[in-house]
C-alpha cells in the first residue's frame, strides 16, 4: 500500500469520527435538551417531581415508604405497595424484584433470627397477616397459617411408584420452627411436629394446605407483592379502600372526606382499556396533610 492512500483512509476516518462526534455528541444532545425544555415536557424531563412549599418530596413516578425509623407504618398516611428495591425498598439505583416464584413455599429456618430467609409464600402471608390487623379486616388467605406463615408440610416415609407417600412416618410443618405449635394437630392419622431450625426435610413430599380462609379476601394483591421495578408509586383503589377508615380515625374526619380525596388521586385506564385505575400514593398524602393536617 502507497503511503499517499494510507493517509488518505486515516484522513476519510477522522473526517467520519468528526462527524459522528459533532452529530451524536452535541448536536443530538442539544436537540433532546430543546424538546425537553418545551412547555408541558418539562416536568417530566426533570424527573416529574413534587415540590411542597418549596421543597421537592419526591416524584410521581416512584413509590416511597410511609413508615417510622422502625419500618411501621404510620397510621396518619396511606401506605405504598410493597417494594424490594435496595435495602430500604424504592431504590430507583437498585430497581430490582424480589424474583421469587409460586414454587417458593418453603423457608429457610435457622437459630439465628438474622439468618432466617422466607419463601414468597411466607412473605405473602405476613404481609397480608399485618394488613389485616392494621386496617381491621380478615387478612386470612389460602395456604397461609393462622400466625401468618406458609402452611405446608414436608410428609416423610415410602414413595410409591408415582411418588406419592405410601405410608406416611412422620410429618413436619417446615414453616414453623420449633417449639410452635403446628397449625393441625395430625395429617393422615400421624402427629404433625414443629421443624427443627437447621434440620433438612426435603427427603419428604412437599404438601401445601389450602386451608379454610376465603380465596376473595379482603387484603389485595398489590397490597402484599412488590412491582417487577419495585419502584411503584401506585395502589390499586381497592387497597386504598380498606385504609379509608384507618387514615379518616387518625386525621378525625370523615370517611367520605377520605374517599373524596381518594378519587380525586384515581387515574383510569390508559387510553381507557389499558391496565387498572391506580391511585398515587404521594399524591394522595400530601393532599391530605394540605387538606386535613394530622393532629398527633
Amino acid at each position: 500500500m502507497q503511503f499517499s492512500t494510507w493517509i488518505r483512509q486515516h484522513l476519510a476516518a477522522l473526517r467520519a469520527l468528526l462527524v459522528l462526534t459533532a452529530i451524536t455528541g452535541i448536536i443530538y444532545p442539544l436537540a433532546v435538551f430543546a424538546v425537553a425544555q418545551v412547555p408541558g415536557l418539562h416536568d417530566k424531563a426533570e424527573g416529574s417531581l413534587i415540590t411542597v412549599d418549596g421543597k421537592t418530596v419526591g416524584s410521581k413516578l416512584i413509590g416511597q415508604s410511609f413508615t417510622d425509623k422502625d419500618g411501621n407504618a404510620l397510621v396518619q398516611y396511606f401506605q405504598s405497595r410493597p417494594s424490594a428495591a435496595g435495602t430500604n425498598g424504592y431504590d430507583p439505583t437498585a430497581t430490582a424484584a424480589s424474583n421469587l416464584g409460586p414454587e417458593s413455599i418453603v423457608d429457610t429456618l435457622d437459630a439465628d433470627p438474622t439468618k432466617v430467609k422466607l419463601s414468597l409464600l411466607s412473605t405473602v402471608c405476613a404481609r397480608s397477616k399485618a394488613i389485616g390487623d392494621r386496617e381491621g379486616v380478615d387478612g386470612a388467605r389460602p395456604f397461609c397459617t393462622k400466625d401468618g406463615v406458609g402452611a405446608v408440610l414436608s410428609v416423610i416415609g415410602p414413595r410409591t411408584a408415582k411418588g406419592e407417600v405410601a405410608h406416611p412416618i412422620q410429618v413436619v410443618s417446615v414453616n414453623e420452627a420449633c417449639p410452635t405449635v403446628p397449625f393441625i394437630s395430625a395429617y393422615e392419622g400421624v402427629k404433625v411436629e414443629c421443624a427443627r431450625p437447621g434440620a433438612d426435610y426435603s427427603a419428604g413430599l412437599i404438601v401445601p394446605i389450602f386451608g379454610d380462609a376465603s380465596v376473595d379476601t379482603p387484603v389485595p394483591t398489590d397490597a402484599i407483592t412488590s412491582s417487577g421495578s419495585g419502584l411503584d408509586p401506585h395502589i390499586s383503589p381497592r387497597y386504598a379502600d380498606i385504609q379509608v377508615a384507618r387514615i379518616a380515625k387518625a386525621r378525625n374526619i370523615s370517611e367520605n372526606q377520605v374517599r373524596d380525596l381518594v378519587d380525586a388521586n384515581t387515574s383510569s385506564r390508559t387510553l381507557g382499556f389499558l391496565g387498572e385505575p391506580t391511585v398515587n400514593v404521594l399524591r394522595l398524602n400530601i393532599d391530605l396533610d394540605s387538606r386535613y393536617p394530622f393532629r398527633g
